[in-house]
């Protein structure tokens, strides 16, 4: 990415992590750029990372390598249309935009080489999961500079198939979610246990970063970490108990069937 020109469509939360962790690997502001239509925006994002910023997409985008589609899905018919006219073939287009199809992108922008994304919300603290699908119209060099871009904020996994991404939004993309419902739940029981409620949510909280971040650095599965803890007859077998005979594992299940249901139905819509 050292002489990479990058342009940023759209400068809302997730842009401006994507800029500020390609700033903190290395990129000179003059390699990046960003449009917007609110001028405040523009303001924040140019005084926070020192890039230059446009109200007119099709001048944001002009001389760039990678133009990154971070717009609302709403807005990326009218948005990809309006840049058609201004696209160069070498120009390579990355989307962040949930629930639209590399078809539907290039029937909006024509024969582009596209790599769609399906990030999350911890990207805004550089903690990110994103998992990555290219068009064949992608070259190698193009793969790599995409995956540059979602690794500035955590790490990038390759798909094959696009309809994984359905998955990937159900497993990562509403992911984070899931584990705030049950930090919540738990930190719920914990006061109804006796705690107050700041020792039972900094309990919960503490406790959901560690178990994380030993799941991660660990060279076994959690399926493994999980027995570790658990001894016979104990406290932790008790409430796993009570998880399992509340049917926890066909629950979750059923939820990320349910989420990337969701994800297939929206992507028909907002593709038309």
């Amino acid at each position: 990415m050292s002489n990479t020109r990058i342009a940023f469509i759209g400068a809302g939360n997730m842009a401006a992590s994507l800029i500020g962790g390609l700033r903190a690997k290395g990129l000179e502001p003059a390699q990046i750029r960003a449009s917007d239509p609110g001028a405040d925006t523009r303001a924040r994002v140019s005084a926070e990372h020192g890039i230059e910023t446009f109200a007119d997409n099709a001048e944001a985008i002009r001389g760039v390598d990678v133009i990154v589609l971070a717009v609302k899905p709403q807005a990326m018919k009218a948005v990809c249309e309006s840049l058609r006219p201004h696209l160069q073939p070498h120009q390579l287009v990355v989307s962040i935009a949930a629930g639209i199809t590399c078809a539907s992108m290039n029937a909006w922008l024509g024969a582009q080489p596209i790599v769609r994304c399906m990030p999350n919300t911890p990207a805004l603290v550089r903690q990110g999961v994103s998992g990555l699908y290219a068009t064949a119209q992608v070259s190698a060099e193009q793969r790599d500079q995409a995956q540059e871009l979602l690794s500035a904020v955590g790490i990038a996994l390759w798909l094959e198939q696009e309809q994984q991404l359905d998955a990937v939004t159900a497993v990562s993309g509403s992911g984070p979610a899931y584990f705030f419902l049950l930090i919540e739940s738990m930190t719920a029981a914990g006061v109804k246990l006796g705690l107050p409620k700041d020792v039972a949510e900094q309990l919960a909280e503490q406790t959901a970063l560690g178990a994380a971040h030993m799941a991660v650095s660990s060279d076994v599965d959690a399926a493994e970490l999980r027995r570790r803890v658990t001894s016979p007859g104990g406290t932790t077998q008790a409430a796993i108990e009570s998880f399992q005979a509340g049917g926890f594992e066909a629950l979750v299940e059923k939820a990320l069937g349910a989420a990337a249901h969701r994800s297939a139905e929206l992507a028909e819509q907002l593709g038309k």
